[in-house]
């Protein structure tokens, strides 16, 4: 029983953060990105603001999300989501681009 524990626990905390279920793009902007895209702090497009989002949209997701990785201006990288994965951040750039047209 012991060693059975002991696999299952070693299993558990060796499996890559990719492979473990990823929170969606809604979960991620309420979690983490309503802090300041919700307000529009330090100038941050809000959501449902399509005016603001509009150049950011032309641009395409992967513009996007690429700035979302790295940080821009008064963003810091990945909005401090630190435990956010490639694939949350992309989700959470969706969320918001969907909800701001």
């Amino acid at each position: 029983m012991k060693k059975a524990l002991i696999a299952t626990l070693t299993a558990v905390l060796l499996t890559p953060a990719a492979a473990m279920a990823e929170r969606s793009g809604a979960e991620v902007y309420t979690t983490k990105c309503t802090v300041c895209h919700a307000t529009g702090a330090a100038g941050a497009p809000k959501l449902g603001d399509a005016a603001a989002w509009a150049p950011r949209v032309a641009q395409g997701i992967d513009a996007l999300v690429a700035v979302a990785m790295k940080g821009k201006g008064a963003m810091p990288p990945k909005g401090l989501c630190m435990d956010c994965t490639p694939g949350e951040m992309k989700a959470a750039v969706e969320h918001m681009v969907n909800n701001s047209k």
